[in-house]
């Protein structure tokens, strides 16, 4: 599957975009390699994965109304000062976004927005944007920060998005709980894709990707309306900018395309893992491309265990989009950016 079944015929914008670009997925489906990709991109550029866009966001009523010039002070030095952000490892000049944060237009997207195009603008790009797989169950979100963004949404076979996330270091939540997490990325991106179209969201799935990159990269240039860049194709060439040394897990992305991990859930999952995954995530696998090995049923015991992370994962987001309506009543001011490519502020 190359694109979005919504997609419709591609064509370059005259005039160039500068909408912001989030990439998104499930862990593990490859969304750091999409990354490299975009940011080889002569035009596109999206920093190393950062923490204080969706913080910040679920914080916004502690920062106070962003008419005040010193309320907007304050949120610049909590997204440029502090380690938890990992701004730092943008490189770009923290007192100067601060300073220009402080200045800039009343409204947390503004703020934000101010933060990563800086990246854009340190290494001369027009356009700036994010990734970060945790974006897919907050689309709504990054949608009322950024109005006018447009998502890509990279799909990993389940089964090995579960596989490669059992062997990570950060990863403690179990076998269980990365099943649950492709369920529900899957389940929340679908409504998402019916709901924004084409013009706003684009889908592609990683083995064609790493099987077929320039027909891919093409069809994603086409969505974005840029033309396409053959340095694209080589990601590797600027993992050493985009990549923090410390994710020893990206390794991968400093060599050529690999498809070699592409179905290796086949020997890296249980024959039991292999049976749960397929009974659960069947139906949304094959809707994807994918095909079954035609496992057996699981262990009725080990479907109830997973049943249960799963309804306990999806109360836990309930509950935040629960809180998250609270909020929006409570919020003393818009929060949608108020950029452009040639002023600070919307006109």
């Amino acid at each position: 599957m190359s694109s979005s079944p919504h997609a419709a015929p591609f064509s370059v914008a005259a005039v160039p975009s500068a909408r912001p670009v989030f990439v998104l997925g499930c862990p593990r489906s490859g969304t750091t390699l999409l990354q490299l990709m975009l940011h080889a991109h002569p035009r596109i550029a999206l920093p190393p994965e950062t923490r204080f866009v969706l913080p910040a966001y679920e914080g916004r009523l502690g920062f106070g109304d962003m008419a005040e010039r010193g309320n907007r002070a304050g949120l610049a030095q909590w997204i440029t000062g502090r380690k938890e952000t990992r701004f730092h490892e943008l490189g770009v000049d923290a007192g100067r976004v601060a300073e220009r944060i402080t200045d800039g237009p009343p409204t947390l997207g503004s703020a934000l927005g101010i933060a990563l195009r800086a990246y854009a603008e340190e290494h001369g790009k027009a356009r700036w944007g994010d990734k970060r797989p945790a974006y897919a169950l907050h689309v709504a979100e990054i949608l009322r920060l950024f109005p006018d963004a447009q998502f890509i949404h990279l799909v990993r076979d389940g089964r090995d998005c579960v596989a490669s996330l059992l062997g990570m270091p950060w990863w403690h939540r179990g076998f269980h709980e990365a099943v649950a997490t492709w369920a529900q990325v899957m389940d929340t991106t679908r409504t998402y894709a019916r709901e924004l179209g084409a013009g706003s969201w684009h889908e592609l799935r990683f083995e064609d990707l790493v099987g077929e990159p320039e027909a891919q990269l093409r069809g994603v240039c086409g969505f974005l309306g840029e033309e396409y860049a053959p340095a694209m194709r080589e990601p590797y060439r600027v993992a050493g900018v985009a990549v923090p040394a410390r994710k020893t897990w990206h390794r991968r992305t400093h060599g050529a395309l690999d498809t070699s991990r592409a179905g290796s859930w086949a020997t890296r999952l249980t024959p039991a893992q292999i049976r749960l995954c397929e009974a659960v995530l069947g139906e949304r696998l094959v809707s994807y491309g994918y095909e079954l090995a035609g496992a057996v049923r699981p262990d009725p015991a080990e479907l109830l265990r997973y049943r249960r992370v799963e309804v306990l994962r999806r109360a836990a987001h309930a509950k935040r989009r629960m809180l998250d309506r609270l909020a929006r009543v409570r919020e003393p001011g818009p929060v949608a950016y108020q950029l452009t490519t040639t002023s600070e502020f919307r006109a």
